[in-house]
């Protein structure tokens, strides 16, 4: 794996050094997981603002649950689900 030298503070270093001592690994790992939570995070606060968005406009609201209609009925593909149920 190659590296690279990045600048960061003192206290970020400091921090970085210590994080690692306490956990038993190295300072990279330590950097490592902090961005991958980091990202991870990003991600799921962007999802949740689409999310958000779709659910408070009306076209798309009506959309999705269309769809979900549309989904709905395939589930048991036409069977009566109390004959479904017992059969089981």
């Amino acid at each position: 794996m190659s590296t690279t030298t990045i600048r960061v503070s003192l206290e970020t270093r400091n921090l970085l050094h210590n994080l690692a001592h306490q956990a038993g690994t190295s300072m990279q790992q330590v950097l490592e997981d902090a961005l991958d939570h980091y990202r991870r995070r990003q991600y799921l606060e962007a999802l949740n603002a689409a999310y958000w968005a779709a659910q408070t406009d009306p076209a798309a609201h009506a959309e999705e649950q269309a769809e979900l209609a549309a989904w709905d009925a395939t589930l048991l593909d036409g069977l009566d689900p109390l004959e479904a149920w017992h059969e089981s």
